[in-house]
């Protein structure tokens, strides 16, 4: 039976297709629709330190698909490109690891660093898993359209579990805004901003159809989720990942110069009163939806322990911090996170820790931009992995995800990275072959 390519195909290379099929689909299905969906925000429990922890089911599904990915990825003929690059990420965990023993709370801390090991492997492994770059486009798809399929079907079935109501014990202003079945409507936006991209991926590489679809669904979503970040962002990164893409000299100002000035707008206001003021008369929320109360506390938590931090998931919902009384005037001690990922991971693995997430999350990923070759440049492929990675980079100035474990967006970012690197070692190649080879001709 004549395979993808329209050559005999052998039935281990058809096994591994299966193989791969199924786990692309998955892993995609699992960060995007978690065991933990459609969560109670009327329960007293949430208030409590730890109260929103995931199911038993979650945490066998999630060392499931990883002890599979990891079996798929040391099998694969490419598996030299896994975990790339090994000496910096071991760095990174092995800082990570001290801060976390000599933190308050080091179990929670290595938890963390385990479910970070495990996303950077699945989303190693992830874009070695379909057959070419059209069965990429056709899985992504699929999940995809399950996602919004879940999405839509609690707004339509399961409304008190899928719309915010006013009797949340959390953030009961929200009531009346769609977040499907993840936690909060701003998780809800991000969703759809990703499959927005996906869906603009799949339009070219597969089907206009379900591209179409995909984008219509998500962007109606995103409208009634009222994420107005995420809802500007999203023509925003459009068009930056244009310019990013046509014009050189402005890569590094858009990565690097643009994050830096919109932390400097965003938290900087929060801190420094004529900059929140400037905001202020710009017509702009400077306390960015009350988050600028966390950005100080933040502060002045690592004011005390810069260099070393405060160990990851060893400081937010703690008991010593939520039931710290009077001694600390702000609600601030109730947020889960710092809603920046870089003041988040400078509070919890320090300077070293922020200074080396940084090389890996942005320097690195410009560095394999650079190289990518002219013909693989302006492909849909590279345009799909610029646009997430420029979405996350600059959502992390309001939104804390770095080391989330599970969380769609952090696994979206690690991929789009991995897919960066394996682009800019990309060669033309005479015939078709798989995805993994094409974007890893030198492995």
């Amino acid at each position: 039976m004549p395979d993808v390519y329209g050559s005999p195909a052998s039935s281990a290379e058809t096994l591994r297709v299966r193989i791969g099929t199924f786990l692309f689909l998955a892993i995609s299905i699992y960060y995007w629709v978690p065991f933990h969906s459609f969560v109670d925000l009327t329960r007293e429990s949430l208030l409590e330190p730890g109260g929103d922890n995931s199911n038993r089911l979650n945490q066998i599904v999630a060392l499931f698909l990883f002890a599979v990915a990891s079996c798929y990825g040391v099998l694969h003929p490419m598996r030299r490109g896994l975990m790339q690059p090994r000496a910096l990420l071991a760095v990174l965990l092995l800082w990570a690891l001290f801060v976390c023993l000599v933190s308050a709370h080091p179990a929670n801390g290595i938890k963390a660093i385990i479910l970070t090991t495990m996303v950077a492997v699945n989303a190693s492994v992830y874009l070695l898993l379909p057959a070419n770059e059209r069965h990429f486009a056709k899985m992504l798809a699929i999940s995809t359209l399950v996602m919004l399929a879940v999405a839509y079907y609690g707004v339509l079935f399961k409304p008190l579990l899928s719309i915010h109501q006013a009797n949340e014990v959390l953030e009961p202003m929200h009531a009346g805004l769609w977040r499907g079945h993840f936690r909060h409507k701003n998780d809800a936006a991000v969703g759809m901003v990703l499959a927005s991209f996906i869906g603009l991926f799949v339009l070219h590489r597969w089907s206009k159809l379900a591209g179409l679809a995909i984008v219509g669904l998500a962007f109606f979503f995103l409208i009634h989720t009222g994420g107005k970040t995420s809802t500007a962002m999203l023509p925003g990164i459009l068009l930056l990942a244009w310019l990013f893409e046509r014009v050189r000299l402005l890569r590094i100002p858009i990565a690097i110069g643009g994050v830096a000035l919109f932390n400097l707008f965003a938290v900087g206001s929060a801190v420094i009163r004529p900059l929140g003021e400037f905001v202020s008369s710009l017509g702009i929320d400077a306390t960015f939806t009350n988050r600028a109360d966390v950005w100080r506390f933040a502060f002045t938590v690592i004011a005390d322990q810069p260099f070393i931090g405060r160990g990851l998931k060893a400081f937010w919902q703690t008991e010593e911090v939520v039931f710290s009384g009077g001694s600390v005037e702000t609600w601030a001690v109730r947020a889960a996170h710092a809603h920046n990922s870089y003041l988040e991971t400078l509070l919890v693995i320090g300077i070293p820790g922020l200074l080396l997430t940084l090389t890996w999350l942005m320097a690195l990923p410009l560095y394999h931009i650079s190289r990518i070759p002219p013909a693989r440049e302006h492909s849909d492929l590279t345009r799909l992995f610029l646009r997430i990675w420029l979405y996350a980079i600059y959502s992390a100035s309001l939104e804390a995800f770095f080391f989330d474990g599970p969380n769609v967006l952090w696994f979206s970012l690690l991929f789009a990275i991995c897919g960066l690197r394996l682009q800019s070692s990309a060669v033309l190649a005479t015939e078709p072959r798989p995805l993994g080879q094409r974007m890893v001709a030198h492995a």
